[in-house]
């Protein structure tokens, strides 16, 4: 059995032997977008190492050899003096599991026997994530079989901490809440790609790009479109800049919150993308449920704005902790209010009735987790200060215990004190459509 594959145009697309990282990156290669040059090992020795508890035989053979190769196609030397190859070392089963499982960045080494050691550390490290308690619970929440494994995507690192040139982050090819049609995301001058996704530091939307690096910008919008024509849907990809030359690093597609799941279809539709039975087959009756979203009602006092980052209203006792929320969810709806999230919050967020973070933006890793289970969420509430050691929440204008009751909207933003009154927004043209198309003759 081949456990490892140079990644190439000509790879088979199968996320299954790939993992969804992998062949999302062999999609953009046969689009002809650029991805850093690298390797994959499948999950069949993910598999193996879960079902013996050690890496399969011969794995470490193929491994020199895709480094060799990897060697050759960078002109750098793994574990060399002068110009070393250093490889990120990233997770990626075939369901998507958004920061569930371990990643690693700039591994290299002295001496090449060393960085052989630790690439292969890497790779087990990564297999061996497969069981975390977060990833296990991320499993469960959303119904992923246990037995998949993941694959390991191994590639040349790209830094988009290099210079004032550089920098990282995440864009959608439509708005992930309403489903307009623009680019929609965060960016990163400066930093690399796990500043943007953890939600640590404050970004920048996406389109500051455009007047920063305009020849990127355009490269970016260029890659969104083809992803999305592609695809047929919309798209979300991860990318890296380094002085000034675009990377793409991952894609995605779909993964919309209800209304935006609507719109979508119906303007892919319009657009001739996709055709209007496809159309009503993509949408969900979950998510024809959730396009009518429910909105704090106008004129209640808010105690902070964010960014809406997941559609909802919800309503609950505040925690400050993860293990907080987890332990006052069985006496009903808690609101999990943190500095930012990371995937060993998943037990609190996978418990909370919605989540608010004081900084971050919208792909960050609390919204994007909040999305994926349709819990509401707000994102970059800077006017709150979370305090896990006296279990309080600050505002300019007052101190609030863990357990007051705090209502949040995930669709404009605002988080209030108490319960809030509430109206339902009208679901707009697309549903109406939608749903004229799924009647016979319509």
């Amino acid at each position: 059995m081949t456990y490892v594959h140079r990644l190439s145009p000509a790879l088979p697309v199968d996320a299954g032997v790939l993992g969804g990282k992998g062949s999302g990156l062999v999609t953009l290669m046969r689009l002809g977008l650029p991805v850093p040059a690298g390797f994959v090992v499948s999950t069949a020795a993910c598999r193996d190492f879960l079902r013996d508890g050690r890496l399969p035989g011969g794995l470490a053979v193929e491994l020199a050899a895709a480094v060799r190769d990897l060697e050759t196609a960078t002109g750098r030397t793994f574990g060399g003096a002068d110009r070393p190859l250093r490889v990120s070392v990233r997770s990626g089963a075939a369901v998507s599991m958004p920061g569930m499982m371990n990643t690693f960045l700039d591994v290299g080494g002295p001496s090449a026997q060393t960085a052989a050691d630790r690439l292969r550390a890497a790779v087990e490290a990564v297999f061996a994530s497969w069981h975390t308690p977060r990833a296990t619970s991320y499993r469960e929440v959303h119904d992923v079989p246990h037995d998949l494994g993941t694959a390991v995507v191994v590639q040349e690192m790209v830094f988009g901490d290099r210079d004032e040139h550089s920098g990282s982050g995440v864009a959608f090819s439509r708005d992930p809440g309403t489903g307009v049609k623009a680019p929609y995301g965060d960016v990163l001058f400066g930093h690399r790609g796990d500043d943007v996704v953890s939600g640590r530091v404050a970004t920048r939307p996406i389109e500051a790009l455009a007047d920063r690096e305009p020849a990127v910008w355009a490269a970016l919008l260029d890659g969104l479109d083809r992803a999305e024509r592609h695809y047929r849907d919309v798209c979300h990809v991860e990318f890296t800049v380094e002085s000034g030359r675009l990377w793409f690093l991952q894609v995605r597609p779909g993964g919309l919150a209800g209304r935006a799941a609507v719109r979508v279809a119906v303007d892919l539709a319009d657009e001739g993308i996709i055709d209007r039975a496809t159309a009503v087959r993509r949408v969900s009756a979950r998510q024809i449920r959730a396009a009518r979203v429910p909105r704090i009602r106008t004129g209640t006092p808010v105690l902070a704005r964010g960014v809406g980052a997941s559609p909802g209203v919800a309503t609950g006792r505040i925690a400050v902790t993860a293990d907080q929320a987890a332990r006052m969810a069985a006496a009903g709806p808690v609101i999990l209010v943190r500095p930012h999230t990371s995937p060993l919050d998943m037990h609190g967020l996978a418990a909370a009735a919605g989540i608010v973070t004081t900084i971050g933006g919208p792909t960050s890793h609390a919204a994007v987790v909040a999305r994926s289970m349709g819990r509401p969420a707000v994102v970059g509430a800077t006017a709150l200060t979370v305090d896990p050691a006296t279990g309080r929440v600050h505002t300019p204008d007052g101190s609030f215990a863990e357990g007051t009751v705090f209502t949040i909207d995930g669709t404009g933003g605002e988080v209030v004190a108490g319960p809030a009154e509430t109206t339902t927004d009208d679901a707009g043209p697309h549903l109406s459509r939608l749903l004229g198309w799924a009647t016979p003759g319509g």
